[in-house]
């Protein structure tokens, strides 16, 4: 739902698929689909996610479907949020209610795939930390839908699981006693900054297009630094819509210093593609080459490193952009 009408989603299978293809035309290592058990991704993702916010999105569409048989061919969409005064803390028993206590927009709907989609996303999230974990230097979750906007107990952006999230706690729970993410997306991980806002063993940075005019509008402002023990162990860096790679770049270069500065011992990248200068729903100008300068810059981290796959809503190019800043990394 957008300005009032239904369109068509951004957020499809076609981006994996894109990518798919261009990893199977390069020699980047091996490609496996991730085999987790359901306690296995239990265990981590109840460690970010509320377990009443999981329960719901884990039987919504049965309770769509059980509301209206005819609920089989749409969409669930909120319509109804408890902001400011009301409260959030009572679970109502309404469907509707709960869909918006549980979601922060419209344009998030949920499907008949939705839970298997981002639970098993997690799964493949999990298994790249744990790759980490085994010795390897990097590792790359190819899944869908993204997850950075999701929260300990919401959902929206298109994201239902923080796989980022959960990845990095699967890190610290491995014994990595400091994990940075750095999330390039061009839309603020609202829902990772705010699920580590507190902690000092992770530290969140974020590039991303300014919110007092780009979604998610309410976080990601230079002045958010953390809270309590996690003063410090936050940094936001908004730029301007229409930013080009030269001034991104220089952002880019700022993050990792902080990073280096923190003494992070692995890396988790929220890695959204929507920084192109041709993605539909954004607003940064950098172009297919540019990605190649942005891996070998990562590279140069020195850190093991998960990739999360996010946004990037340009199918023409998509796979080439990923591919190349995946190779350049790999290769430098």
């Amino acid at each position: 739902m957008f300005r009032g009408e239904m369109v068509p989603c951004f957020e499809v299978a076609a981006r994996a698929d894109h990518i798919l293809a261009e990893l199977n035309k390069r020699s980047l290592g091996s490609i496996q689909i991730a085999e987790m058990t359901d306690d296995v991704i239990a265990q981590a993702v109840t460690k970010v996610h509320a377990e009443r916010y999981l329960d719901f999105i884990q039987h919504a569409w049965q309770e769509w479907i059980a509301l209206d048989p005819a609920n089989s061919k749409r969409d669930a969409l909120p319509s109804v949020w408890p902001t400011r005064t009301l409260r959030s803390d009572k679970l109502p028993q309404n469907f509707a209610a709960r869909m918006g206590l549980f979601s922060f927009d419209t344009g998030t709907p949920l499907t008949a795939g939705t839970w298997t989609a981002a639970w098993y996303g997690a799964g493949c999230a999990i298994r790249c930390a744990e790759a980490i974990l085994d010795g390897h230097r990097s590792a790359f979750a190819l899944t869908r839908p993204p997850g950075h906007h999701a929260g300990h107990d919401f959902f929206g952006g298109y994201c239902f699981i923080n796989n980022a999230a959960v990845a990095t706690q699967r890190l610290r729970d491995g014994g990595i006693e400091k994990v940075a993410i750095l999330d390039i997306d061009y839309h603020h991980g609202n829902g990772t900054q705010a699920i580590f806002y507190d902690r000092a063993d992770v530290f969140f940075v974020s590039i991303h297009g300014d919110p007092t005019t780009e979604y998610p509008f309410f976080l990601g402002y230079a002045d958010e630094k953390g809270i309590g023990s996690g003063v410090g162990y936050n940094l936001n860096i908004p730029l301007p819509r229409g930013t080009e790679y030269p001034q991104w770049r220089s952002a880019l270069l700022r993050s990792l210093d902080a990073i280096a500065s923190f003494g992070a011992q692995a890396l988790v990248i929220s890695l959204g593609l929507d920084t192109y200068e041709a993605d539909p729903i954004s607003g940064f100008r950098l172009r297919s080459e540019d990605y190649a300068q942005v891996g070998e810059i990562l590279k140069s981290a020195n850190l093991p490193t998960v990739f999360v796959m996010e946004g990037g809503y340009a199918l023409e190019a998509i796979g080439l952009n990923t591919v190349n800043l995946l190779e350049s990394f790999h290769n430098a």
